[in-house]
């Protein structure tokens, strides 16, 4: 009964984002994925470099477009079904553990977090995997005697569906069945119930390696081309790298777009005692232990796996860590939690348009959908002003100016592509002037302005080392270097785009035909 309430208000409160086009990584891996299995049927994509990810949600994609038509909003309707059915996860698993209150709120503020909110309409993989991940969950959690062995079998299906939509959902149970070995050695009956979880939590091992060995077979190749392999997880294996990245993966976790209010409120109330004649329990020990295991296994795994500190590989994370804080307020200040939890709801709430004082992804609020609207209108100003044109761009506009299915253009558009529009790839750019017609640029990344607090400045010289880190150039600037006039230029809340026309000067000779 709570499954249509909860999609609708997702529906209505994301309403204007539904038929944004295509963003990202979705535009980069997703949805070219899911186009392709769509048309061809093959599971390993063709028009896109493989990555090696389990293709559980291009089949969802592709199944649904059947349904509703290979449109935007079809699209970003789906997501809204899957983001809604892990809010009802998560409200399963916050009722199991504490009492519907509780749950009612852990959902509330889960669902108007930046991120979740963000990602509730965007078709990367991690909201379907979160999605699985929080019903295994739930039912791992849910020890009910007579239902323990009906759980276990659901949590087995969630969990390797979870792995399914995106390999690294396999930390979830793999952190769980090493919980259920430690209690089993404690406890060495061959009748233990840790046995039996101990199997359900290793069995979404096997459609993983299966799908590996059929990734395998098709293109040589286990884990996606050598290139995502060494960015992902081979050239991240330093000592110092994997220091800065359980840093920045704690912020990320206790701190990022507003989190700090729940988090910091929790601390507080912890040094408040419990009175005597307070009868609301605690999450049981057993139960919150597991949770603790789960957060400290993504906690060290996302921190060496992974070029780039997304924060939605921590999607399921989220939900965890504010149902411990909400019951945390319940047991300590049983007169006064709901205030607590209007205040963070008016801390997320401000986050999801207020940016924070550093830099961030734009998928982590409503950044992005500035980033796709300023996107949007340089595409159509290139397409009436400059039809025939070859655009000196980076990635993701290449994408968005190459494939119409994106939704930014009703026709290919060629591309002269370089990394990004810092000084050494302008440079490049410099080189070869005859490759090019018109460029567009654009912010890669947002960071506060310079006139502004940025607590993220003395950190820019390990990230520019080892996460990519860089700083775009202005359009004047580029402008400047490739000998160009900035002939469109918008901004929006500190994104930017700009195109910039090369006039060039074409020799043309007068060839007399021969006579014969």
């Amino acid at each position: 009964m709570l499954y249509p309430l909860f999609f609708v208000t997702i529906y209505l409160s994301h309403y204007r984002l539904l038929r944004l086009p295509y963003f990202w990584d979705e535009a980069g891996y997703y949805i070219p994925a899911a186009w392709d299995f769509f048309r061809t049927g093959t599971l390993i994509p063709q028009t896109t470099v493989t990555n090696a990810h389990p293709p559980l949600p291009s089949i969802l994609l592709a199944g649904w477009w059947h349904l509703s038509g290979f449109v935007i909003s079809g699209t970003r309707t789906l997501v809204c079904m899957v983001s809604a059915a892990a809010l009802l996860g998560v409200f399963k698993l916050a009722r199991t553990l504490t009492t519907t209150a509780v749950a009612a709120t852990t959902v509330l503020l889960t669902a108007i977090y930046p991120v979740w909110f963000a990602q509730s309409t965007l078709a990367h993989a991690d909201i379907f995997a979160a999605a699985f991940t929080l019903w295994g969950l739930a039912f791992y959690l849910d020890q009910t005697e007579p239902l323990r062995r009906r759980n276990a079998l659901l949590a087995t299906l969630m969990f390797s569906l979870a792995t399914f939509s995106k390999e690294t959902a396999i930390v979830t149970p793999v952190a769980l069945a090493l919980w259920e070995a430690i209690l089993l050695l404690r406890n060495r009956s061959t009748h233990s119930p840790h046995l039996k979880w101990l199997i359900a939590l290793l069995t979404p091992l096997l459609p993983l390696a299966a799908w590996y060995a059929y990734h395998y077979h098709r293109t040589g190749f286990v884990f996606g081309n050598p290139e995502f392999l060494r960015y992902n997880a081979t050239a991240n294996l330093d000592a110092y790298r994997i220091a800065l990245c359980l840093w920045h993966r704690l912020l990320h976790l206790t701190t990022h777009m507003n989190m700090y209010v729940p988090v910091v409120c929790t601390i507080a109330v912890m040094f408040i005692p419990v009175a005597a004649t307070n009868t609301r329990e605690p999450i049981a020990r057993p139960a919150l232990k597991a949770l603790g295991v789960v957060l400290l296994a993504n906690w060290i795994a996302f921190s060496i796996l992974g070029g780039a500190l997304l924060t939605r590989y921590l999607l399921p994370m989220y939900p965890l860590i504010l149902v411990i804080c909400v019951n945390t307020w319940r047991r300590r200040v049983p007169r006064r939690w709901p205030l607590i939890a209007a205040l963070s709801a008016a801390a997320f709430l401000a986050g999801i348009w207020i940016n924070p004082p550093y830099a961030f992804a734009p998928e982590d609020n409503l950044t992005y959908r500035d980033m796709i609207v300023l996107h949007q209108r340089a595409i159509r100003f290139i397409d009436k002003t400059y039809p025939q044109a070859t655009v000196l761009t980076a990635w993701p506009a290449t994408s968005e100016l190459n494939r119409p299915e994106l939704g930014y253009t009703n026709h290919p558009v060629k591309t002269a592509p370089i990394q990004n529009f810092a000084i050494d790839q302008i440079q490049k750019a410099v080189a070869d002037p005859g490759s090019y017609d018109v460029a567009l640029v654009f912010s890669t990344k947002w960071e506060p302005p310079a006139n502004r607090i940025n607590l993220g400045r003395h950190n820019e010289s390990a990230d520019t080392k080892y996460f990519d880190f860089h700083r775009d150039l202005s359009p004047t600037e580029i402008a400047g270097l490739l000998h160009g006039d900035v002939v469109w230029q918008a901004n929006r809340k500190g994104e930017w785009a700009a195109v910039i026309h090369f006039p060039r000067i074409v020799e043309a000779a007068l060839i007399q035909p021969q006579k014969h």
